[in-house]
């Protein structure tokens, strides 16, 4: 879920940078960094926080040079502490290098456990560091043979960006499951997990990384690299129901396009007559549109959302019912009361704030809730970067959908179904990774499933 930047031969390359997270602000907020060259050394800024709050402008003039990378991180694995900031920054024998990574490595506990039994000695959780150590580790001749040896004993789901002195490079795994574009700014190159980050600095879309290539950036121009056998793609299709932004476009499609298409197809596989189409915001904004468009019926932004809300709140020591619903999200009472409501959302998770959503709409006097939701039910955890919970916290692992739907408290209850959300996003089945949907791992399934089993914790996993 985080969010990585990487700009190469443009001037003021730190500053870019960071407009580039900003952008990218929405994929991790606690804790952020950028690591910039100006061809002789290698200088980084890395803290907790926001982007906005990381870095003044001292900040931004003391990192230095025309090429520059960055990444804005949510902790999927290792704890959320300054010592797994990103960039990592590392000297080593053959120079400099930092790296910035979204993604999960299924297999990392292992390669670590194998490369401290040799010596090596870690200094943060994360999983990104076990490349870095392969990478240092190597027997390469060339920076290049080096990443191909690290990234050839991993497994699991990576968008790398890499800064050397002198290079940029950028890396994606061999099924794709993670997001990396590449774009052009003037006679310079940019790598982003989103377009939305190139139009911030005005940089020009090139295309997707393809899976498992490597781009190599230099004076001498881009060089692309495919050392992998080729894999079965498992894009994943989450990306497209909720994590990247709607201006963006990711391996090549509209997310805008994709989020009103899953709505449209929603409404055709769940028609109900009601007076308004209300989306929970913002992640389900384009896929109200999209119903709505379909369906004919208005819509409308009944619920707003507080978009200044921290990660903790101070709560009164008055305890205000349905507090942690409340701060997040307000309904609009005269657009509600005695109406007949379609509520549109991208996912149900656990279910607790969804039923609190409920609950408020009730209590402004909505006279029916129907729900429908642009995705199939979440029923098992993601191994490959998304922060979802174990199975035993996910509402639709254990209950059926008439379950849900009693719980959630709301007249109806439609989920799209797998093949209808192919069907809005474009492209076929086998092509995207949907194992939260369907519990299918397209990548190191036996390691995750014996660890599940070992473990019975999939926290440990």
């Amino acid at each position: 879920m985080c969010g990585v930047f990487g700009i190469y031969g443009v001037p003021e390359a730190a500053k870019l940078a960071y407009l580039g997270l900003y952008a990218l602000q929405h994929r991790g907020q606690e804790s952020a960094g950028i690591a910039s060259s100006d061809m002789g050394k290698v200088y980084s800024r890395v803290a907790m926080g926001l982007v906005a709050d990381i870095f003044s402008p001292q900040d931004l003039d003391s990192l230095k040079g025309s090429s520059a990378l960055g990444h804005t991180r949510y902790s999927t694995t290792g704890s959320s502490t300054i010592k797994n900031a990103q960039p990592i920054v590392v000297d080593y024998s053959h120079g400099t290098m930092a790296m910035a990574h979204n993604g999960n490595l299924t297999n990392a506990r292992q390669v670590r456990d194998f490369l401290e039994a040799h010596g090596s000695i870690f200094s943060s959780t994360t999983d990104t560091e076990v490349l870095i150590h392969l990478i240092a580790t190597s027997e390469g001749n060339k920076l290049i043979d080096c990443i191909v040896d690290a990234l050839s004993q991993i497994k699991g789901a990576y968008s790398l960006v890499i800064l050397t002195k002198k290079k940029l490079i950028g890396a994606v795994d061999p099924n794709n499951i993670r997001p990396l574009s590449l774009g052009k700014k003037g006679n310079g190159w940019v790598l982003a997990s989103e377009t939305c980050a190139f139009d911030i600095i005005d940089a020009e879309y090139v295309r997707p990384l393809e899976p498992g290539e490597i781009v190599v950036i230099d004076k001498d121009g881009l060089k692309s690299y495919k050392p992998f056998k080729a894999q079965k793609p498992a894009k994943c299709i989450f990306e497209y129901v909720y994590f990247s932004r709607p201006d963006s476009y990711i391996w090549g499609n509209s997310v805008q396009k994709a989020r009103k298409a899953l709505g449209a197809q929603l409404a055709k596989e769940f028609p109900v007559k009601a007076d308004y189409v209300v989306p929970v915001p913002d992640s389900s904004n384009s896929a109200a549109t999209g119903y709505s468009g379909e369906s004919k019926i208005p819509y409308e932004m009944g619920i707003i959302r507080n978009h200044y809300i921290g990660r903790t709140f101070i709560e009164p020591s008055q305890t205000i019912r349905d507090f942690g619903a409340k701060i997040k999200y307000n309904p609009v009472k005269e657009i509600l009361k005695d109406k007949k409501l379609v509520l549109i959302d991208d996912s149900i998770v656990r279910g607790t704030t969804g039923k609190k959503l409920v609950k408020m709409l009730r209590t402004v006097g909505a006279k029916e809730v129907h729900w429908r939701i642009s995705s199939p039910p979440i029923t098992n955890s993601c191994f490959y970067g998304v922060d979802t919970p174990t199975r035993k916290e996910l509402i639709a692992a254990g209950n059926s959908v008439e379950k849900i739907r009693e719980f959630m408290g709301v007249e109806t209850l439609g989920y799209l179904s797998p093949e209808g959300m192919v069907k809005a996003v474009g492209g076929k089945m086998d092509e995207y990774c949907m194992a939260c949907f369907d519990g299918k791992y397209p990548v190191d399934s036996a390691n995750i499933q014996k660890c599940i089993s070992e473990e019975k914790n999939e926290e440990k996993c």
